[in-house]
């Protein structure tokens, strides 16, 4: 028996027509990608077309939330923050350490994992969908996985990306990321991904229904790939963008992916990722720098990786300011105990290096050069 077709899983799902006909081009294309990628084991397709099917399901979920309640749909999202940047430049752990401030909302994994009913303000610190989460991540991330958490963190009341959410729309770039996929990737890049950002606000207004905050904080790297779509969206949103050295950014994401690919993979070319990695990521920087080039009247916040590590609360403060948010005595004291709370090698040293994965230095500068050149101040 071949894999269902994407009629099929929006079928299983329950979309309405509209949500179906959003869906329906991402998906087909990641189907038709996922066929011919020759290089996943059979437990790797499994686990792919287990992830389709589990986007689809919390689509459905918050999309039936929506029909049940439809004052969701009025929920206002003012001024998002949005933190860019390249992988491993510090975009999660500035996420969390303002997601560490109780004025402040980020979406968390559980409830991004398990979406409905939507979360409750009386209950959130208690939903047993919390626990559930963080006995999933014990259970799952063992042996070979288990170096995920080395550098990324995961758990239940940990601010989850965006990815997590405009992967149910089928416009986001988990796929590539977990099964390769090259041909969903070059249709991603292409695509007017205005479907996935509607869905994405979605997201935030289901989330925010019954637990709001003054203000959203959010973050994933692939929003450098299309800010105008996020921007048609959110046309008030504010951006920020940290920055680092690219070649070790290089590094550390493929040792990142490699681990993350090693269940759906018998065999990874390291020589091959490395190549891939390199220009997947220059693509989204190429996309953001032309468009902030483009419209010099959007002010970005840009702030360097060694500065948010040097003194991660001046790095907040900054933040706030950029975004209008009130820095209180409160602030400062959440960011500082986040920090002292979460050092970097809680689960062990993250351990990579360039020439691993068939890089060098040159070709790193070579094909960041205009990265390189943009944000030198900051590197």
């Amino acid at each position: 028996m071949g894999d269902p077709t994407p009629q099929e899983l929006i079928g299983e799902a329950g979309l309405d027509a509209e949500m179906a006909a959003g869906v329906l081009p991402g998906l087909t294309a990641a189907m038709d990608a996922l066929a011919q990628e020759s290089g996943l084991s059979q437990t790797g397709r499994e686990r792919a077309l287990a992830q389709f099917r589990d986007n689809l399901s919390r689509l459905s979920a918050i999309a039936a939330d929506r029909k049940a309640h439809p004052e969701i749909a009025d929920v206002v999202i003012e001024r998002p923050v949005f933190i860019l940047g390249l992988p491993r430049c510090g975009t999660s752990i500035l996420h969390a350490l303002i997601g560490a401030d109780p004025q402040i909302r980020t979406p968390l994994q559980w409830e991004v994992a398990a979406p409905s009913p939507p979360p409750e303000a009386a209950t959130f610190d208690t939903d047993p969908r919390a626990d559930g989460f963080d006995a999933y991540v014990r259970e799952n991330f063992t042996g070979a996985w288990a170096d995920v958490l080395k550098a990324h963190p995961i758990g239940a009341r940990i601010p989850q990306e965006c990815g997590m959410m405009l992967e149910t729309a089928f416009q986001g770039i988990n796929p590539t990321m977990l099964f390769r996929l090259p041909a969903y990737y070059d249709w991603y890049r292409k695509a007017d991904t205005r479907f996935g950002y509607r869905v994405h606000k979605m997201w935030l207004q289901h989330l925010a229904w019954k637990n709001p905050r003054k203000r959203w904080v959010l973050k994933v790297q692939e929003h450098a790939h299309h800010l105008p779509e996020l921007l048609d969206i959110y046309p008030d949103a504010v951006l920020v963008q940290p920055h680092r050295d690219p070649v070790t950014v290089m590094a550390s994401i493929s040792r990142l992916i490699e681990v993350i690919r090693c269940v759906a993979f018998d065999r990874i070319d390291r020589n091959e990722l490395g190549q891939e990695l390199l220009h997947l990521w220059h693509d989204g920087q190429a996309a953001a720098l032309s468009w902030r080039q483009s419209n010099p009247q959007v002010q970005v916040l840009d702030l360097a990786f060694r500065d948010l590590i040097s003194d991660p609360v001046a790095a907040v403060r900054k933040v706030y300011e950029h975004a209008d948010i009130a820095f209180s005595v409160e602030t400062e004291e959440a960011v500082a105990r986040w920090w002292r709370e979460h050092p970097s090698d809680k689960h062990g040293q993250h351990r990579y290096e360039l020439a691993d994965y068939g890089l060098t230095r040159e070709q790193v500068e070579s094909v960041y050069a205009d990265y390189i050149s943009a944000y030198e101040a900051y590197l």
